[in-house]
């Protein structure tokens, strides 16, 4: 093998574990997803073993990604990005709105109509969060402070501190979320 596909090879673990991390999942998870082990699944993503077709496909389909997507495949020059939602059991939406590891990664959220009562699952992660409300109105619960949204609205926080984000029963909600590693955040300029 030349040294483009070793390299190409050895970017898939960090890739296949950043995009485990962004559905908050975990290997048991994902294992009992794509019926690999999840001592397979550990090695893959660590790099310490190398991915057969057998695994890359099932592992694509899992993460909402085409095959050439998860192993970096160089340009066809179509710059068109093939999106690709990701659906949750709670009826929610994420479309990952960028196709590379590492750095700020962008999303759009679709949360469905919730209930005004709703009892938050606060989260922590490592990180900084940016949050942009499209449409609808985002209950936003972030540390002791309980938030509405509305669009236009923009929120950015440290993911370390407990949050949790949901719509209302005024209808589902849109909005846009930049996240980054501690550290990163979202840099307005203006001339």
């Amino acid at each position: 093998m030349d040294d483009t596909v070793h390299r190409t090879l050895d970017a898939v673990g960090p890739r296949l574990k950043h995009l485990r991390q962004c559905r908050d999942i975990t290997l048991a998870d994902l294992a009992a997803e794509t019926g690999i082990s999840t001592s397979t699944l550990s090695r893959l993503e660590a790099g310490l073993r190398r991915p057969t077709l057998e695994q890359l496909l099932p592992l694509a389909r899992a993460h909402g990604v085409t095959l050439d997507e998860l192993v970096d495949a160089p340009p066809t020059g179509d710059p068109r990005i093939n999106l690709r939602p990701i659906s949750a059991s709670d009826g929610s939406t994420v479309l990952p709105l960028t196709r590379r590891p590492g750095g700020i990664q962008a999303y759009k959220f679709v949360l469905p109509t919730g209930t005004d009562d709703a009892e938050p699952e606060l989260r922590t992660h490592e990180g900084h969060d940016w949050v942009y409300v499209l449409n609808g109105t985002l209950r936003l619960v972030l540390g002791e402070h309980d938030l509405l949204l509305r669009p236009g609205e923009v929120a950015e926080f440290d993911t370390r501190t407990p949050h949790w984000f949901g719509a209302t029963s005024s209808g589902p909600v849109e909005f846009l979320s930049l996240i980054g590693r501690q550290g990163e955040r979202a840099h307005v300029r203006v001339r």
